[in-house]
Formats: structure tokens, C-alpha cells, sequence
């Protein structure tokens, strides 16, 4: 028996101790505001109550069909009611959820699938001819669900379920979903969220965000992202109003912005940069203040020059997949708004500082955990710990066991800390390309040019894009007497993978290399960044 007179007779036990879930927001907004609009959908609007009811049948036609202890539910749709739906009743079935790149080619989906080992593949209508395909591709294929269309599947699927009632799970560290970092073939890596973590995570939206009951979020910011940067939870767990938007063009957006006064949106820059150069822009600044939080890549001070007269306010954050999204916000400070638009565009274009949800922030040496100075100029690597950070990657020890290396999660980006304690990301260790804040491992784009028969050497890095923020460049070698042309290439790569990885720039020529063979790609950056600066 404990001596401590702390622990004598106040054990843990059910009156004091509940685990934490994401899906208890479900059932606090319901019956706090049962009759108030939870989710916008087209001509479509949902009742919290009603809103509840559909994720608890989904859960039950789960149940139903023999789908649940920890077997995986894919969707693969844009942002629309049936996958915000998915984000509840998949897990209240206690499967995990796997929301899938809609911007995948078939080859990709049933390679994650199979990965996944998904039991239940929901497609909206728009997709099902890439997931029939992918089907095919398996040999144990998932049962295929379609959303929409003139046979619409997922409703008669809800119409014929038995709701179950919200119930959290026994155990917090339960898988909740698994999300994909990347569309490799070669070595998928799931990261694979659990209830605590996404429950924290969200909670530190609302407060980062300034989410409220009178919230009116826009889904600008894909749902298979991240599990929408886990807005999929936050927006309900204050009460607010989902407005789905299937997709994102700045017209349809600017509409809805000013029909249902949405207060938020989360998009990356090249979001951000549609809106503030679309032809279709208001005339005049929308009669309300919108927040806009982007990430993945900072947003230059023309697009918040641009934003701000409309209406928006920005706010950066910075985060991983295996953060759960957001972990850092460049926080704004009381003298910031007196900046000119510049200044505080170098001050925003930051990463910031750590999430109150997020237990510690280090920047330091990847192996020694040496801590670098605050000086703004010695480079180290970003590395988390707490509680907002992944289980792991699914079926994965060895990448696993190097992403906790040292008992710290090793983002891989590197950064420098300044006298003010905010962090600036300089570049990305693993040369990971963002492209409408989409990753593309210029790995997997080399494998592939590096499998035509004209090319000796390739190397791939992140060009400037005025449209998508980055796109592949790609530095060529072809073989002694061998003929291709950019246009072969980039049809290759586009027949090969899919499409928004394919390079935009082909340059021939020889590679710059150490004097050991290495590929020097920070020469190659430099290449690349004058050739976009020049487009």
C-alpha cells in the first residue's frame, strides 16, 4: 500500500477519470445546441442533433457489417458532409479512419489501401472511377461504398443502420485514425493519431484560432489533410457551423463567405493567393472579419498586402502529419499591428512558437539534442515531444524508432531560433516539395525518371511556383546518345505517378557532385529559385 497520503483511497475510477476523445464534442454540441446548424453542405443544412444521428447510423451500419476493433474505414472524397461524418462515426464503430489524397492516381490509393488493410473504401461519386480502378488492383479488395450520384450508397447505408450511442473509448491511446505522409509505393508510412492527441490538438485550434459558438468555419483545407489540421473536431467542440465546399475556387468561396458569414478558413498560401488575385474578388471588403490560417510554406507579404484590404486576417501556423497538423503559431504581438506590411510580414512569415497543447519545442542538433543558440542564425533541427505527437507509423519500427530518436519526435526541417524565442524554418532536411500544400518526395519523382530509358542522373528540388507556392524542377543527365525531350519526361512522370508530382521544369545537363559522387542539391535550389524568380 502507498504511503503517500495523495494516492491512500483516491484511486482512479470512472466518476473522476474519463478518457479523452474527440468524439465527447460530438455529443456536448448536440445537446447544447441540438436545433442549431452543425454542417453546410450545398442545399443541404444539418441540425446538430440531426448531425449526430447520421454519425452514430454510420457507426451502426459499421457495427452492422462486422467492421470494427481497430479494423480500417478509407474514404476517398472531397469536403463534403459524408467524410466530416466519417471523422465521428468510424471511430464511435471503434474502427480507425483513413481519409484518403483525392489528388491520388489509382496505383497510389490501392497501395495505401493495401497498406492500410482497409475493410471499407467510401468514395464520393466524383471519384469512383480512380477507386473501382484501384479496387481492381487488390487482390483482398475493401468493400466499396459510393457518396452521391444518382445511386447514392452511403445514404441508403445510413437510411438502413440502427444508430449506436456515442460512447468513448476504454482507452485513450486507441488508434482514432492513420494518416499517409506521402504517396510512395516503396516504404508508406502511416502515422497513426490516437484519441488523447487529437482531442488536445483540436482543443489547441480553438484557442490558437479564436474559435467560438458563433464560428462559421469554410472548408477550404482538405479534411484528408491531417484530418483537416483535426478542425474536423475543433469547430464542433465549441458548437460552431461546418460549411463544406467541394471545391475550392475563389467565386463559390466568396459566396458562401459572405451568404453564411464564415468567420474562419484554412487553406495553404496558394489558397490564399487564389483569393487575393481572383478576378472574381468582392469589389469591397466583405462587411465582416475573416481569419486565415495557412501553413506549409509562409506566406509572402504581397498575398497578406492583398488579403488584408479584403477583409482577412492571417495567421501562420507550422506543423506535420505526425503532429497532428498545427503545433506552432506565429502568435501575433501587441505591437505587431502597427507595422508597416512588410515588417510584419517578416514577423508572420515565422514559425513561431509551440501550441500550448504541444508539451515542448526544441531546436537543437538532430543527434546530440544540443540546443542552439537564440541568435537567429545557427541552424538546428525542429523536435517535439508531447502528446499532440504520433503513435508512430503503422507496421514501421525502423522509421519509428528514428523519427523518437533521443526521446524527441525529429521533424526532419531545420531552423533557427531568434532572441525573441521564435523559430524560423530554413529548409527541409528530407528535400520534401510542397505543392499546394500537398507533400511530394522528390525521391519518388528521381525513382521515376531515373526508370526512362534516356536518363543517367536525376535530381529533384522545390522550384518557386506562383501558382501552387512549389512544384518539382528536375536536373537531367541522359545517356550518352540518347534524345528526350521535357515535354518526354514530364509525360513520362505523369504516366508514371500522379499528376500534380510530375516536375513543371526539366533542365539538361550535368549535376554538380562533391568529390565523393554526392548530388550537391543545394546547388541545385539555388538553380532552381532563379529559374522561378525568372518565370
Amino acid at each position: 500500500m502507498s504511503n503517500d497520503r495523495f494516492e491512500r483511497g483516491l484511486e482512479r475510477q470512472p466518476a473522476n477519470f474519463q478518457p479523452l476523445s474527440p468524439l465527447s464534442f460530438l455529443d456536448w454540441a448536440a445537446g447544447t445546441y441540438p436545433d442549431k446548424v452543425a454542417v453546410v453542405d450545398g442545399d443541404r443544412r444539418f441540425t446538430y442533433r440531426l448531425f449526430r444521428d447520421r454519425c452514430c447510423r454510420l457507426a451502426g451500419a459499421l457495427a452492422g457489417r462486422g467492421i470494427g476493433g481497430g479494423a480500417v474505414v478509407s474514404l476517398l472524397a472531397p469536403n463534403t458532409s459524408a467524410l466530416l461524418e466519417a471523422h465521428y462515426g468510424v471511430p464511435l464503430a471503434g474502427t480507425v479512419l483513413n481519409a484518403l489524397n483525392t489528388r491520388l492516381d489509382a496505383k497510389t490509393v490501392a497501395n495505401t489501401v493495401r497498406h492500410a488493410q482497409s475493410r471499407l473504401l467510401i468514395v464520393d461519386h466524383e471519384l469512383e472511377e480512380v477507386a473501382r480502378a484501384a479496387v481492381a488492383l487488390i487482390d483482398t479488395p475493401p468493400e466499396l461504398v459510393v457518396a452521391g450520384g444518382s445511386l447514392d450508397g452511403y445514404e441508403a447505408l445510413l437510411e438502413a443502420a440502427e444508430p449506436v450511442a456515442v460512447a468513448l473509448p476504454d482507452d485513450e491511446w486507441a488508434a482514432l485514425s492513420l494518416c499517409y505522409t506521402s504517396g510512395t509505393t516503396g516504404n508508406p508510412k502511416g502515422a497513426v493519431y490516437h484519441h488523447r492527441g487529437a482531442y488536445l490538438n483540436a482543443l489547441g485550434n480553438a484557442l490558437v484560432f479564436g474559435l467560438s459558438p458563433e464560428s462559421v468555419y469554410l472548408w477550404t483545407l482538405p479534411m484528408f489533410h491531417c484530418n483537416g489540421w483535426t478542425f474536423t473536431w475543433a469547430v464542433t467542440a465549441v458548437g460552431g457551423t461546418h460549411v463544406c465546399l467541394r471545391r475550392v475556387e475563389p467565386k463559390p468561396a466568396f459566396e458562401l463567405i459572405e451568404r453564411e458569414r464564415v468567420t474562419h478558413l484554412c487553406g495553404a498560401p496558394i489558397v490564399l493567393n487564389m483569393f487575393a488575385h481572383s478576378a472574381d474578388k468582392p469589389a469591397r471588403p466583405f462587411a465582416h472579419k475573416i481569419k486565415a490560417a495557412t501553413g506549409g510554406a509562409a506566406p509572402p507579404s504581397a498575398i497578406i498586402a492583398a488579403m488584408e484590404p479584403m477583409g482577412f486576417e492571417v495567421l501562420h501556423l507550422y506543423g506535420l502529419t505526425e503532429t497532428y497538423g498545427p503545433a506552432t503559431v506565429a502568435s501575433p504581438q501587441p505591437d505587431w499591428p502597427a507595422l508597416g506590411v512588410d515588417e510584419r510580414a517578416r514577423e508572420m512569415a515565422r514559425q513561431g512558437v509551440r501550441y500550448p497543447t504541444m508539451a515542448d519545442l526544441l531546436i537543437a542538433d538532430g543527434v546530440t539534442l544540443e540546443p542552439v543558440p537564440a541568435d537567429g542564425e545557427t541552424i538546428g533541427e525542429v523536435l517535439f515531444r508531447g502528446n499532440t505527437v504520433m503513435k508512430g507509423y503503422l507496421e514501421n519500427e525502423a522509421a519509428t524508432g528514428a523519427a523518437f530518436a533521443g526521446g524527441w519526435y525529429h521533424s526532419g526541417d531545420l531552423a533557427v531560433l531568434h532572441p525573441d524565442g521564435y523559430m524560423e524554418v530554413k529548409d527541409r532536411a528530407k528535400d520534401i516539395i510542397i505543392s499546394g500544400g500537398e507533400n511530394i518526395s522528390s525521391l519518388e519523382v528521381e525513382e521515376v525518371l531515373y526508370r526512362h530509358p534516356a536518363v543517367l542522373e536525376a535530381a529533384v528540388v522545390a522550384q518557386p511556383d506562383e501558382r501552387w507556392g512549389e512544384s518539382p524542377c528536375a536536373f537531367v543527365t541522359l545517356k550518352s546518345g540518347a534524345e528526350a525531350s521535357a515535354p518526354d519526361l514530364i509525360g513520362w512522370c505523369r504516366q508514371e505517378m500522379a499528376h500534380f508530382k510530375a516536375p513543371g521544369t526539366i533542365v539538361f545537363g550535368e549535376l554538380p557532385k562533391t568529390s565523393t559522387g554526392k548530388i550537391q542539391k543545394f546547388v541545385l535550389r539555388e538553380r532552381a529559385r532563379a529559374l522561378g524568380s525568372a518565370g
